[in-house]
């Protein structure tokens, strides 16, 4: 399928601020699963922007604005076209999971085993993770198994959390959106020695006003695979993918700081149109 995709960030501020240096990762990478055909980023009050690629392979636009200013608009428009790998069979048992461990030998799998910023290794999300996979002996079914038990022990409430929650609260509350579930399942999933990724980008439906997120898992032999645990569902050409990490804080679409009053307004868009 083919995406136009617009998302603007605008924050408005109660007395001028300055000094403001951002990173912003809003451009998707091109990859086996998606072609970028076009991109345009837009910063208003104007300045220059330069990009990098991090050490997640995200592409990371920055700039810096040093005059006062009452407003700053960042505005994202790209065309993907999205192609994905079909679907791995729900009853695919590609690896086994006593054997998981040998995926610490890749140096990549290493950096999303362990706890980060929003995802813990406490005892209580070991407990729940060996309950979600109890009887499960292949690694491809006990991520599945993760994410059933998390959609089902977690409630959708829109806006009863930020982008800075932190798994414990999100299972102390059991409540959460899209962000909090991919941090609970990457977090069961990572208690079982199972690498698992955070992803941020678009679920491409035209009622869609905001970004998503969602997670994978490394499956030796093949590859990393992605799962939704907010629709319990593996992702299809309906995702397109801007940046992974090891959890929220890698993947902010933008991040930055400033001089200036604590007081703003954040309104954030996302339009998505298909192209026929």
């Amino acid at each position: 399928m083919k995406w136009d995709i617009l998302h603007r960030t605008r924050y408005t501020y109660t007395s001028p601020v300055k000094q403001s240096f951002n990173e912003v990762r809003l451009k998707p990478f091109s990859n086996e699963e998606q072609t970028v055909e076009t991109f345009l980023l837009k910063v208003l009050p104007a300045t220059r922007l330069s990009h990098y690629t991090d050490f997640n392979l995200n592409v990371v636009h920055h700039f810096e604005i040093t005059e006062p200013h009452t407003m700053l608009q960042v505005e994202s428009k790209l065309r993907v076209s999205t192609h994905p790998r079909p679907p791995l069979a729900a009853t695919a048992t590609p690896w086994p999971l006593a054997r998981i461990g040998e995926t610490l030998q890749s140096t990549r799998c290493h950096e999303f085993l362990g706890a980060s910023r929003f995802v813990d290794d406490s005892p209580e999300t070991w407990r729940l993770a060996v309950e979600a996979t109890e009887g499960q002996t292949d690694t491809w079914q006990a991520a599945l198994a993760i994410m059933r038990f998390v959609r089902g022990h977690l409630a959708y409430v829109s806006d009863s959390t930020s982008v800075h929650t932190h798994i414990r609260d999100v299972l102390k509350d059991k409540r959460g959106v899209c962000q909090d579930f991919a941090h609970v399942m990457i977090g069961l999933c990572r208690a079982m020695k199972i690498p698992a990724l955070y992803v941020s980008g678009y679920l491409a439906t035209e009622e869609a006003s905001a970004t998503h997120a969602w997670m994978e898992v490394y499956l030796p032999g093949i590859g990393w695979r992605a799962l939704d645990p907010t629709h319990d569902r593996q992702t299809d050409d309906q995702y397109v993918k801007i940046a992974v990490g090891r959890d929220y804080a890698d993947v902010a679409p933008v991040a930055g700081t400033y001089l200036g009053t604590t007081e703003r307004r954040l309104e954030v868009e996302v339009k998505i149109e298909k192209v026929e």
